[in-house]
This record gives C-alpha cells, sequence and structure tokens, in this order.
C-alpha cells in the first residue's frame, strides 16, 4: 500500500463527509451535525495532502514552506473566526471566495510557468492543449472570482456604493469580454505564449469588477451566493490542473448547489437567474424627488407593550438592523414572554432578510427560538391579514409595500412580506432613512403603522419590562 492509495481512499471519505455535510445543512435539526461532517472532511482531506506531499520527494525547503503556510492559514482562520459578529459574516464569506479566486488564479499561472515555460515538463504530448485550455479556463474563472468577491466585501461592509454602476452598453461589454476570452482561450491553446495569457487575466480580472459593480446593494446576498458557485468551479478548474479528484468533488458541490441557492433566491425575489450571471439585474433608484407619502406616527415602548397585550396573534419579522443591534436575546425573551400569555407569535422570514441566505435563521436559532415558529416567506405571507400586530424589527426592503404596488420603483416585481395588510405594525428603526436598496419605504407612512425610534435591543427590553 503507497501513500498514494492511503491517500486516495482519505478523499473519498473526504469527499462522503462534504456531501453529508450539504445534506446536514439543509436543515435547521440537522445544520449542526452537518457542519460537524464539514470540518471532519476537511481535516482528512488536509492531513491526507500533506503527507502525501511530504512523502513525495519533497525537499526540505518545500516541507518547511507548506508547514509555515498551514500554520499561517490556521492561524488567520482561527483569529478571523473567532472575532467576526454575526453582521460581519457576509463579508467575510465574500472576502473567503476571494482567497478561492486568487488561489486558482496562481495555481493557473504556475500550471503555465512549471509546464509551457520548461519546455513541456513531462505533459503528454496529446494531452498538452487539454492542459492549455485548463490553464485559461482556471485562471478566468479563478480572476473574476477573485475580483467580483472583492467588490462584494466593499459593498457589504460599505467601503464601496451599494448603488449599481450603470456604465453605457454594461452588457455589452460583458459579452464582448467573453467573446475575447474565449479568442484568447484558442490563441493560448494553439501557441501558449505569457503576453495571452497576462491579457486574459487582466481581462477576467476587470469583468468581475464590472459584474459585481453592476448589481446594486439589495441584491448582495443573491451575488454572495453566486460567487460561492464561481468559487467553487475555480477549486474544480485547480483540481484538473494539479489532477487533485478530491478538489474537483468538492469544487462541483461547492459550484452546484451554490447555483442552485442562487436560483432559488432569484425564484423568490422574482429576479432573472441569468441576469445575476450576466451581473447587473440590479436598478439605480431614481435620484429626483422623492414620493411624498404623509406623515408617520410614532409609538413608545409602552404604547407597544399596550398593542402586544391585547392582541391574540402577533408575527416578527427580522431584518439586518437584528442583527446589527443583537437584538435576538431579547427578541427570543419577548416571544417566550408572550407565548406565555397565550399568544400565537411567529417569525415570517424573507429569503434574503440580513445579507446572507439564512442569516437571519442562524441570529434565532442562536437565541433558542424554537424551529417550528419560524416560517418562510410563503408559509406566513397569507397569515398577516388575520395579524394582529407585527413587529419589523430591522427589516426594510423585504416589507416595502413600493415592490408590489409601484411599477417604477427599483424593487418592481421583488417578492416581499406583506406585512401592511396585519391590524397594526410595529416598525423599529433608529430613523427614517431608506433600506439598503436605497429605496424608501411607503409602511411607514401607512395609517395602521408606527414608528419605534432607537436602538433595537433597547427597545425590546423597554416593551418586555412594561408587559
Amino acid at each position: 500500500m503507497t501513500a498514494q492509495t492511503v491517500a486516495s481512499a482519505a478523499y473519498v471519505v473526504a469527499a462522503l463527509l462534504f456531501i453529508l455535510a450539504l445534506a446536514g445543512l439543509s436543515q435547521h435539526e440537522t445544520a449542526r451535525a452537518g457542519n460537524t461532517f464539514g470540518i471532519a472532511g476537511m481535516t482528512i482531506a488536509l492531513i491526507s495532502t500533506v503527507v502525501l506531499a511530504l512523502t513525495g520527494g519533497i525537499d526540505g525547503l518545500g516541507i518547511a514552506l507548506l508547514i509555515i503556510a498551514v500554520l499561517v492559514g490556521a492561524a488567520i482562520g482561527l483569529y478571523r473566526a473567532a472575532r467576526v459578529p454575526m453582521t460581519g459574516m457576509p463579508e467575510l464569506i465574500a472576502l473567503f471566495h476571494s482567497f478561492v479566486g486568487l488561489a486558482a488564479v496562481l495555481v493557473g499561472w504556475n500550471g503555465y510557468l512549471e509546464v509551457e515555460a520548461a519546455g513541456g515538463g513531462t505533459i503528454d504530448p496529446e494531452l498538452i492543449g487539454i492542459h492549455r485550455g485548463e490553464v485559461a479556463i482556471g485562471v478566468f474563472i479563478g480572476a473574476v472570482t477573485f475580483t467580483g468577491s472583492i467588490v462584494a466585501w466593499g459593498k457589504l461592509n460599505g467601503r464601496f456604493n451599494s448603488k449599481p454602476l450603470m456604465l453605457p452598453g454594461k452588457n455589452a461589454l460583458n459579452l464582448g469580454s467573453l467573446v475575447v476570452f474565449a479568442a484568447l482561450t484558442v490563441w493560448f491553446v494553439i501557441e501558449p505564449t505569457l503576453p495571452a495569457l497576462i491579457l486574459l487575466t487582466v481581462i477576467a480580472l476587470l469583468l468581475g469588477v464590472h459584474l459585481v459593480a453592476s448589481i446594486g446593494g439589495g441584491d448582495m446576498p443573491v451575488v454572495v451566493s453566486m460567487l460561492n458557485s464561481y468559487s467553487g468551479w475555480a477549486a474544480a478548474a485547480s483540481g484538473f490542473l494539479l489532477g487533485n479528484d478530491l478538489l474537483i468533488i468538492t469544487g462541483a458541490l461547492v459550484g452546484s448547489s451554490g447555483a442552485y441557492l442562487s436560483y432559488i433566491m432569484c425564484k423568490a425575489m422574482n429576479r432573472s437567474f441569468i441576469s445575476v450571471i450576466a451581473g447587473g439585474f440590479g436598478i439605480e433608484a431614481p435620484t429626483g424627488e422623492q414620493k411624498d407619502y404623509g406623515e408617520h406616527k410614532e409609538i413608545t415602548a409602552e404604547g407597544a407593550a399596550a398593542l402586544l397585550s391585547s392582541a391574540s396573534s402577533v408575527v416578527i419579522t427580522p431584518g439586518y438592523g437584528m442583527a446589527v443591534a443583537q437584538a435576538q436575546y431579547p427578541v427570543a425573551e419577548l416571544t417566550r414572554t408572550l407565548r406565555e400569555r397565550g399568544v400565537n407569535v411567529r417569525f415570517g422570514i424573507h429569503p434574503v432578510a440580513g445579507r446572507l441566505p439564512g442569516h437571519m435563521n442562524v441570529l434565532l436559532a442562536e437565541a433558542k427560538v424554537p424551529y417550528d415558529i419560524v416560517l418562510e416567506m410563503d408559509e406566513i405571507n397569507d397569515d398577516f391579514a388575520d395579524t394582529d400586530v407585527v413587529l419589523v424589527i430591522g427589516a426594510n426592503d423585504t416589507v416595502n409595500p413600493a415592490a408590489t404596488e409601484e411599477p417604477g420603483s427599483p424593487i418592481a416585481g421583488m417578492p416581499v412580506l406583506r406585512v401592511w395588510e396585519a391590524g397594526n405594525v410595529i416598525v423599529f428603526k433608529r430613523s427614517m432613512a431608506a433600506g439598503y436598496a436605497g429605496v424608501s419605504n411607503p409602511l411607514f407612512y401607512r395609517e395602521n403603522s408606527h414608528m419605534l425610534f432607537g436602538d433595537a435591543r433597547d427597545k425590546v427590553e423597554e416593551i418586555i419590562k412594561a408587559l
């Protein structure tokens, strides 16, 4: 039995664990087990790869560099994971995607330098054309993922403007870049010159920036999911170049699951899946005079408690603001308090609430909110008309009636939680500012809406005391 056969067997085990991880993460109840399967699979894969490298004739310097890389990567990962708040998780994931893309670019360039610049290396002459195609495709996917993820990271943490970049003829620019990429790939396969690879890399880097910059901030959760898919295909391309079966399998799993999740989210938002891939389904919000919706009404925590005291059914719709305020724990306590009084309390979760798929579900699970009262938009939307009070805690665009009532709105057509159909709506916000998509919300001015200004955590705690 050789080190190669042991590594191959370990890779099969790791691949099975990754599949179990995906299966586990698809349900609340099994998510923790799924995460454990993923950790175990990655541990086996990493140890096997290191052992295989150590027994593969690498010199002392190579071994030292390998160990240093593993230790540095582990230290950075532990440091960031231990300190990142839940509100910072979306941009952290986007940043991780950029690392995968950059790694794919470096692997592709190494494949070129090791083989082509060295006069062909050990590649079978009959397969050299396939190898060159793998280099070109791997570099292209990796570069698009790298810069696209950097832009997504910047938009999510506020370093870049969240509005979509609307360049003249942007679709033509994207299509032209793909045509040029195809031509450069053919050129590179026929004659693998350094200028061709440099030009291909630069075009891919610019395309990644333009694809994501053209999409508005309100649609960033879908973009993050799509970049996750891109990073998977980049990893699979690296696997072909390195002859690593596990990278190919893992990349295909991540790529396909990320693409399917993006498709589901696009359906939930009434967006075109093809437009996501093409980059630029975001529509710039109008810059002219905003529509006058009238005057808003304010309410105090005591007034909110009075409405809740007389309610028999309550729905809570959380958003990114709840995560920012870390209000999930008092919200869970408020839920327990109301349920003990016989109030039917449920949660309505929009598919893109927060800035990451499942963001709100994770926060509520963290606060021990029962899974069976956390419902998706399609499960809760028809019940709002029979609901006494809705608490909108930190949500904005996902409860905006303009999506269904104003055809010219940038979010027109996007399915939203129809909270305005309830008897009373209490909106927790710090100010009257527009949401992440930059669109005014007429919900705030409805006759049955009440604005409760201040920090969501503090206000929920005040309501609990008043109750």
